[in-house]
């Protein structure tokens, strides 16, 4: 009797084991971002209190959001933490070597007009070592759309200073504090000739993700600046060592200026952030500007 009652204990919890099991599979599959991950290649390499992910989360988010059809669409990125994205989304992604993200994409779109390309990549990737390629993008309206996420360093490398940190920034780099002017991100795309210029940090989730569908849906070059934490390399040096402690500091600090000209939109250590949408205009992009020009060559 009683192997009969443990027999039929043990096949008793094999059923409801294997309930659960159907039943966080069958919840699994209904996320709605399930098809967009990689999850094979999770959990992340990001450190705790990073806002990376909730910046990718945004993005898949914004992206399901704007109806662009997701075989149509390819995500290329550069070295460093954030350029870890292109490995975790499960659509056509390219991972490429530092600071060329941007020409990268810029051949991808030649080769095939009909790709919507998404530039996924970090301050450090993207206007520090490859600063030259985003100007000239901008200025030539490449039909793209770049997320830079900023967090002032670069954060894989060990915390060096970088093109955007920051006067007074501490880092490996500048113990003593960064006395190099640093770039504005959303004023360099802008003065360059970028049709569509937002900033945001990760505490704006739902606002940044509606710029970034606004972006994706936008001809032309179009950018997204994504303040970010990052705690190991630049928080713990300026007393920011976990990303909550960031966080306040974005909703004590963060000044919402829609259509500010974004020169007047400077990042300074422990100052405010001016974020919101800054540029939204139409234009035509390079490709329709070529297709233009050849038309008029040929005399059509």
């Amino acid at each position: 009797m009683a192997l009969e009652l443990n027999g039929y204990q043990a096949g008793g919890m094999l059923e409801l084991h294997a309930e659960a099991e159907g039943l966080k599979e069958e919840i699994h599959g209904r996320h709605p971002m399930d098809d967009l991950l990689r999850t094979e290649r999770l959990p992340h390499i990001w450190c705790p209190g990073c806002g990376l992910g909730t910046a990718l989360t945004c993005f898949i988010s914004a992206l399901i959001r704007s109806g662009l059809d997701q075989d149509k669409v390819a995500v290329v990125s550069g070295i460093g933490c954030t350029g870890r994205v292109a490995g975790y989304v499960r659509l056509d992604s390219f991972h490429t070597t530092h600071g060329r993200a941007i020409p990268f994409a810029t051949g991808l779109k030649l080769g095939n007009p009909e790709l919507k390309v998404v530039v996924f990549s970090g301050d450090g990737d993207l206007v520090t070592i490859g600063g030259n390629h985003f100007i000239h993008a901008a200025r030539r309206n490449m039909d793209m759309t770049v997320i830079c996420v900023n967090n002032f360093n670069y954060g894989m490398t060990g915390g060096q200073v970088g093109a955007t940190t920051p006067i007074g920034g501490i880092t490996t780099t500048s113990p003593y504090g960064n006395y190099e002017y640093p770039f504005n991100v959303s004023a360099l795309a802008a003065a360059s000739g970028a049709v569509y210029v937002a900033r945001w940090t990760v505490l704006h989730a739902r606002r940044l993700e509606r710029s970034i569908t606004e972006a994706l849906l936008k001809p032309g070059f179009s950018l997204i600046e994504v303040i970010s934490p990052c705690p190991t390399g630049f928080g713990r040096r300026h007393r920011q060592r976990q990303g909550l402690d960031t966080m306040r500091y974005y909703h004590e600090h963060g000044v919402i200026r829609h259509g500010a000209d974004p020169r007047d939109a400077d990042i300074g250590l422990n100052g405010d952030i001016i974020e919101g949408k800054f540029v939204d205009l139409d234009k035509p992009t390079f490709l329709e500007r070529r297709t233009q020009r050849l038309e008029q060559a040929l005399g059509r």
